[in-house]
């Protein structure tokens, strides 16, 4: 055993520190945090306040070779920990700002009563380091965001007129200066400045977007009213095309306000003989979002379709209509394409019209799919961050034609590497996190609501059961001797869901890398945000498919910026291929690790999985595209590979 002192981190926000309470009744998750009721302070914006605790821990990695009881790896193991411990201590030391316990990080209001270690927080920094830039196209746009929403708005009004001045193609900037007047009073100012934007290209969406309570000074504006008398249309967002299977699709949209809305669906180009959808409501509660639904849709069929907004018809756009995919007994090969880390780079947003060129019967969003990273109630910058994105119009014409499924990472709902514990409203800005994940997506479920919400869902093209697994919202810290990245209810509904399926490949999408050895050990810290620092639970999850005999599993992953392939070996059953792709748009990089069959990460990339299940001769081909279009690997499985052992 070692002990360590360590720094105690200031919370991100004034009064953001949660009231913790007890809110669930699983003896499973209750057995696992014993801790009991307890509230903590906040302070200031970015007051720092120290404290120190006693800690006596060994950590999984070490613990993982001392199990082996060989004499060499145990006193290598100690030696690496008080190495690594050491290091920790003197780096929390330095920062005086810290709490850190191995290579982990975490805010006061993390650590229960009773315990050593805190139920949520982070392996890497628990900070704002990915604030510090102002006015770039990718990051800096949100800085400029927060600054505004924590009451800096002169000094970011300064910034941008000066950065227009010397750049005025920063759109990211022009917008910012709209908003950084808005919250000025000066709606003059503001009007003028979104003239200026839209002149310069930014689309009219992004200012009807919002965020609406920093930019309501603007639409009282006369400016704003003729524009958007111009535009013709309150449609704001979308539609973004998802749940397409067993003859029925939804359509999610954003309106400028409350709105009810209707689809209208035609096999033909001229809207005759038409199947509509029952009115449906966009809602302030849900971000002016709403999700309408169409059944009896016929399969492999081509649909074309409108929209009917507060009684106007849309005009019928080339992009809005999509195929149904075919039946489980059809003989046509069905394609899902997929990828993470897709941060907002505007030179790699032509990604998505190459996707929408694919004739996708789905895309797969893998997560890390906007790049948040602000642990706090969701607000203004978790908002814009969405904003931009959706305004793009290569990201629309690919959502209005493609089915989209969307799991979140840790970019997405914290920040990097995050755990975010086993409970459902602590810490207390989480719930506010999955509310913004789900107003933004348009998948077919959101973990189990209201006792357990959540990220995963099931969904199926013809022969093929996709499941899409929550890795984050109820991940436990992994210092713990046995922890859970799914929690046992998700863990349960995969379990089941396995089970009754009957498709001819089942595909088990994480957010994470299956492989072991996917990441290396870095100045940072070890794999442990990976499968790896869930060894117990992955090698569970291996062993249910052997022992139930399922067969046709393929693994989905993303996380590491860039594509590879991967065999995850198996004693005694079939190997399970892993395909991990993780930069669609991403500016970063990350450096091949590990055994692969092939990894790529010189560009952007996505993954492509076509299915032919024809009877006795199913198979699955994964192939790689870079984001011009060449293809740069590919790689066929049969089912008969993926049989359980006689």
């Amino acid at each position: 055993m070692r002990t360590i002192v360590c720094k105690a981190a200031g919370p991100f926000r004034p009064g953001r520190s949660p009231a913790l309470h007890e809110s669930n009744s699983d003896p499973e998750i209750r057995k696992r945090n014993p801790g009991g009721t307890t509230s903590v302070a906040g302070s200031g914006p970015w007051a720092r306040r120290t404290g120190s605790v006693q800690a006596e821990i060994t950590p999984r990695r070490w613990r993982f070779w001392a199990k082996r009881g060989e004499g060499a790896w145990r006193a290598l193991s100690i030696g690496l920990g008080l190495f690594f411990g050491t290091a920790s201590f003197l780096h929390g030391q330095a920062a005086g700002n810290e709490r850190t316990i191995g290579i982990q990080h975490a805010p006061p209001e993390a650590y229960l009563p009773g315990e050593k270690l805190p139920y949520f927080g982070s392996q890497d920094l628990w900070d704002r380091r990915f604030f510090k830039g102002q006015g770039g196209e990718d990051r800096g746009g949100q800085r400029l965001m927060l600054d505004i929403a924590e009451g800096r708005a002169r000094e970011t009004a300064d910034f941008c007129e000066q950065h227009i001045a010397r750049n005025p193609n920063a759109m990211e900037a022009r917008f910012n200066l709209v908003a950084a007047y808005c919250a000025l009073g000066r709606s003059a100012d503001a009007a003028r400045a979104m003239q200026a934007a839209l002149d310069a290209g930014l689309p009219l969406e992004r200012f009807m977007a919002g965020p609406r309570r920093v930019l309501a000074p603007l639409y009282e504006t006369d400016v704003f009213k003729q524009a958007l008398a111009e535009m013709g249309s309150i449609l704001v967002h979308g539609p973004l095309l998802g749940d397409v299977a067993e003859g029925r699709s939804r359509f999610w949209i954003r309106t400028f306000g409350a709105a009810t809305f209707q689809v209208v669906l035609s096999r033909k180009g001229d809207f005759t003989d038409p199947l509509e959808s029952s009115p449906a409501h966009t809602t302030v509660d849900a971000d002016c979002t709403g999700v309408a639904s169409v059944a009896g849709l016929e399969p492999d069929t081509t649909y074309n379709y409108t929209l009917i907004i507060e009684g106007k018809r849309e005009p019928h756009r080339p992009e809005w209509r999509f195929r149904t995919p075919p039946t489980k007994a059809t003989s046509r090969p069905v394609t899902i394409a997929f990828g993470g880390g897709a941060g907002y780079v505007p030179r790699n947003e032509r990604m998505w019209d190459l996707l929408a060129g694919q004739q996708l019967d789905a895309f797969i969003f893998l997560g890390d799919n906007v790049y948040i990273d602000l642990p706090e109630e969701s607000g203004p910058v978790h908002d814009y961050t969405y904003y931009r994105r959706q305004s793009r119009p290569e990201f629309r014409r690919l959502t209005a034609g493609t089915p989209i499924y969307a799991m979140w990472d840790d970019h997405d709902c914290a920040m990097d590497d995050v755990f975010f514990g086993p409970y459902v409203d602590r810490p207390s800005w989480k719930p506010s996190m999955w509310r913004l994940f789900r107003n933004n997506w348009n998948n077919p479920g959101y973990g189990n609501p209201p006792d357990r919400p959540g990220c995963w869902f099931q969904f199926a093209v013809a022969d093929v059961d996709i499941f899409m697994l929550d890795c984050r919202y109820y991940r436990e810290n992994f210092l713990l001797e046995k922890p859970s990245m799914l929690g046992p209810v998700q863990k349960r509904w995969l379990f089941d869901a396995l089970r009754r399926s009957r498709a001819s490949f089942k595909v088990i999408a994480s957010s994470v890398p299956w492989a072991l050895d996917a990441k290396p050990y870095s100045s940072e810290g070890g794999p442990d945000d990976t499968w790896y620092g869930y060894q117990e639970e992955r090698q569970e999850i291996f062993d249910f498919l052997t022992r139930n005999r399922i067969e046709g599993v393929l693994l989905l992953s993303a996380d590491r910026h860039r594509s590879d392939v991967r065999i995850n070996r198996r004693a005694g059953a079939y190997d399970l291929y892993e395909f991990e792709s993780s930069k669609l748009t991403n500016n970063g990089t990350h450096p091949h690790a590990g055994e692969t069959l092939f990894s790529y990460n010189d560009d952007c990339s996505f993954g492509l999985l076509a299915f032919d299940t024809s009877p006795g001769d199913a198979k699955a081909r994964f192939s790689v595209f870079n984001i011009d279009g060449q293809e740069l690997y590919a790689l066929t499985v049969k089912a008969g590979d993926l049989k359980a052992a006689p």
